[in-house]
């Protein structure tokens, strides 16, 4: 369902009435749901125990990235800067106690969360990112990462053991949304199989989605909102408002599907636009659009062939929303804010495996990785948001 301009200022009027007669964002979510309660969609439950402990007194930093391969191994990058903790945290590099130490920003899990792999950082003949961000398996096992700190204008290719591939952009490049040799600042990766590219979502600079070839870093080409050429002025989102023809930001996400179509997040504008493969706009559609602080985070989609389903990670209201990939309308959520197992502290990255578990990172003061198993298509009446725990487990 294809959300025009006059469906967007309709419901920019009906969110002011319902502001003003009191009701708040999740009496909307509620409204929606009740609904469509016989509808089915996918459920989760949280695995308490994955992935398992990590060895030599390693702790992560904030998770900010996550894929899987073919395998159904389960890449995470998380950053490892003194300055993402607390003394303590990390007393073992000082010799002031026992534990801890950061492990390195790259690990792979197997899918029963047992660490495979780890390696990282500064080497020679690249510049690491300043602050990392965001991470993809490409079918050939590559390891590609991007970075939104400061100086933060390329991405790196590394092989599945961590030998380095190749430089893509030139590090330390100013903010240029229609720049072909540098990027902005790349919040993520992913790979569309069938042209063999790498879209980018650049980022928190550059307000676009740039495409390289994956097999040399070519630059191809690239696009903003609605398809618009993209401009470097800083734009904002008001709930109520006509909505920007440019992207607010971050663009946090760029993620093909089987059908030949590009959903990018544009996080804080709280929408998802879709488009063609050449920067056609196709339509959009809001997610949470009371967020003030940006909604949609990241996205993956369900493995069924049609991909009926799409998961939002939503890092300001602590959730992962499951949507219908066609109309792109809020289905249910789960997960609230929380430390508890099942719950969140800034879902800022989501994938899903060949079974349909899904995977999420935290970031900010989250620092961790998150497995959900499928249970199912079962009807939106059973649905709980909330902590995914089992139901006999719940009081």
């Amino acid at each position: 369902m294809q959300i025009t301009t006059k469906r967007i200022v309709y419901s920019a009027v009906a969110i002011t009435l319902l502001l003003s007669l009191g009701f708040g964002q999740s009496r909307l979510e509620d409204t929606a749901i009740a609904a469509n309660n016989d509808r089915l969609a996918p459920q989760f439950i949280v695995d308490p125990y994955w992935p398992q402990p990590l060895p030599n007194q390693w702790i992560l930093g904030r998770a900010i990235g996550v894929g899987v391969d073919e395998r159904d191994h389960v890449y995470i990058v998380h950053r490892t800067q003194d300055s993402n903790f607390m003394n303590q945290e990390i007393a073992l590099n000082s010799g002031r106690a026992e534990c801890c130490t950061q492990a390195p920003p790259i690990i792979e899990f197997d899918s029963e969360g047992n660490l495979i792999n780890a390696w990282g950082g500064p080497g020679e003949g690249y510049t690491w990112p300043e602050s990392n961000h965001g991470i993809e398996v490409a079918p050939n096992g590559d390891i590609w990462i991007g970075g939104n700190g400061g100086g933060d204008s390329h991405v790196l290719v590394f092989t599945r053991d961590g030998t380095f591939v190749r430089e893509v952009g030139i590090p330390g490049e100013d903010i240029n949304s229609n720049s072909e040799v540098s990027y902005g600042r790349v919040a993520e990766i992913a790979f569309y199989p069938a042209a063999d590219e790498m879209y980018f979502a650049d980022g928190y600079g550059n307000k676009r989605v740039a495409v390289v070839d994956a097999s040399t870093g070519a630059f191809k080409r690239y696009w903003g909102a609605y398809g618009n050429r993209p401009a470097d002025d800083r734009v904002t989102y008001t709930p109520g408002e006509t909505l920007p023809q440019q992207f607010v930001g971050p663009v946090h996400c760029a993620e093909p599907s089987l059908d030949d179509l590009i959903y990018v997040c544009d996080r804080g504008a709280d929408r998802i636009q879709v488009f063609r493969p050449d920067g056609t706009f196709v339509k959009e559609g809001m997610v949470a659009p009371l967020t003030l602080s940006g909604s949609t985070w990241d996205i993956t989609f369900s493995r069924d062939a049609d991909q009926e389903f799409i998961f939002v990670a939503d890092g300001s209201n602590m959730k992962v929303h499951i949507l219908d990939r066609d109309s792109l309308e809020v289905l249910s959520t789960f997960g609230q804010g929380g430390r508890q197992p099942g719950t969140f502290f800034a879902p800022h990255s989501i994938v899903s495996d060949s079974n349909g578990d899904l995977y999420t990172t935290e970031t900010y003061e989250g620092k961790r990785v998150q497995k959900f198993l499928n249970q199912g298509l079962r009807p939106l009446s059973t649905a709980r948001s909330g902590a995914p725990w089992p139901a006999n487990e719940l009081n």
